[in-house]
């Protein structure tokens, strides 16, 4: 049985109506490589039904949010993305500039992990997670335009002597 139907079985059980749309927007989501966005799952599922709103695509997955079978990653800007549990824990390098998203290694959070839960007594959930920075290029791009912007500002105050 794959996941989606897992999803599908185990929603029923806790009591959770199961409407076509809901399998189809599950489906969309499992079948998916890895995030999407709810647009993208829009699209995925208005391919095979017209009896859709994005609406009922956000309620659904924050229904998956809830319970436990997807995540949500919001990325910037009011852009999240979403993905099946399966998709196991990772970390995103998100560039606040340009929107890049790295996938960096997961292993590098154990460190903060182990530090919350012995300084705090605080249990982290840091399987889906994102680190807003400025990514290499845009970080070299900022630091040009500010040696540039540094020469510039030298120049007028030389010339203004």
């Amino acid at each position: 049985m794959s996941h989606c139907h897992i999803y599908i079985q185990s929603l029923r059980q806790r009591g959770y109506r199961v409407t076509p749309q809901r399998e189809m927007i599950i489906e969309a989501l499992a079948d998916s490589a890895g995030h999407v966005t709810a647009e993208e799952i829009f699209a995925q599922v208005r391919k095979r039904t017209r009896a859709i709103n994005l609406a009922t695509i956000y309620r659904t997955l924050d229904l998956l949010v809830e319970t436990g079978f997807a995540s949500r990653l919001d990325l910037r800007d009011g852009y999240a993305v979403y993905a099946t549990a399966q998709h196991g824990p990772h970390l995103h390098l998100v560039c606040k500039a340009c929107g890049r998203v790295i996938d960096a290694d997961h292993s590098l959070v154990t460190p903060i992990d182990e530090l919350l839960r012995e300084q705090y007594g605080f249990s982290p959930d840091l399987q889906h997670l994102s680190i807003l920075g400025l990514c290499a290029d845009c970080l070299g791009s900022s630091a040009a335009g500010s040696s540039a912007a540094g020469s510039s500002a030298e120049g007028k105050s030389e010339e203004g002597e």
